[in-house]
């Protein structure tokens, strides 16, 4: 009787799922970054990924036979989607659009964007429920939750999206010293 296959058992399925979330974790990332129209990254994220890839498929079809090694790459593909889109997020790389449509408290939260730096456009509008004001500001992504505190500090309850802008030029942007939150 021979002894317990630890190459199989555990270390190459451990080697497959670390792998795997690698990959992933890559291929999320250089998805979102190519959608944002980041295409000098997303090419080295290709490369890396695809490497990963080939030797992570190898080694699974040609080395092994349990089932743990797929239940590893079937568990690293769902981790490294999580991790990718966590990752992306983490370094927060470009702008987004705050579109905040209020029927009262407009004009203090224009001046309370304008205090924090930020460009800021507003104008009037006509909403379902009688006038609004639509204020408008662009923003890196990293200031975006500043700018969410001083909505939601400045007219609490108030409506507003978020959407990710592709190209941004020409504007006014919060200073480094931007108030950041703490990300956790």
């Amino acid at each position: 009787m021979s002894g317990f296959d630890w190459y199989s058992f555990v270390f190459l399925p451990f080697i497959i799922f670390a792998s795997r979330v690698a990959d992933v974790s890559l291929g999320t990332m250089r998805i979102i970054l190519t959608s944002r129209g980041k295409r000098n990254i997303a090419p080295l994220l290709g490369f890396a990924e695809v490497l990963l890839w080939i030797v992570v498929v190898s080694r699974l079809v040609t080395r092994s036979h349990t089932p743990l090694a797929f239940l590893g790459y079937a568990a690293g593909f769902a981790l490294g989607n999580f991790l990718g889109i966590y990752i992306e997020e983490w370094f927060a790389m470009g702008h987004v659009i705050v579109r905040v449509i209020l029927q009262r408290g407009g004009e203090e939260l224009f001046k309370a964007l304008q205090a924090a730096r930020c460009g800021v456009t507003m104008f009037d509008g006509l909403g379902s429920r009688g006038p609004v004001k639509l204020i408008f500001t662009i923003v890196r992504r990293k200031d975006l939750r500043s700018v969410i505190n001083i909505i939601n500090t400045v007219c609490p309850g108030a409506f507003f999206s978020v959407e990710d802008v592709r190209t941004a030029q020409a504007g006014i942007f919060p200073p480094p010293s931007f108030p950041q939150e703490k990300r956790t």
